[in-house]
């Protein structure tokens, strides 16, 4: 199996609430979804944004929705305080989903 950017077999999702961010991954397709769910573990995530979530990476989770073909993260801490809190120049979780599809997988 070739290694390749996540990007080239699924694409993602993200919302944020306070400073908490979700991100969906959602396969193109159906059969690339068993992949997604092998390599895409919560440990993986969470050392791919380790430096952003800090403390916090032991509390990743993961959702898996199998009728769409997708997995949920959920990433508490990694906005610092979120919006209306964070000095970050987005402190919204958007660019956390483009990131996340530039993992090899």
């Amino acid at each position: 199996m070739s290694t390749v950017k996540l990007r080239e077999l699924a694409h993602s999702r993200t919302g944020d609430k306070g400073d908490t961010s979700n991100i969906s991954v959602i396969a193109f397709k159906a059969e690339d979804y068993p992949r997604l769910l092998e390599v895409l573990t919560v440990e993986r995530v969470a050392q791919h944004f380790a430096e952003l979530l800090g403390s916090d990476a032991s509390r990743v989770l993961r959702y898996e929705l199998p009728n769409v073909h997708a997995l949920n993260f959920v990433l508490p801490g990694i906005l610092k305080g979120g919006v209306t809190r964070s000095l970050a120049l987005d402190a919204h979780g958007k660019a956390l989903g483009a990131a996340l599809l530039d993992i090899e997988v």
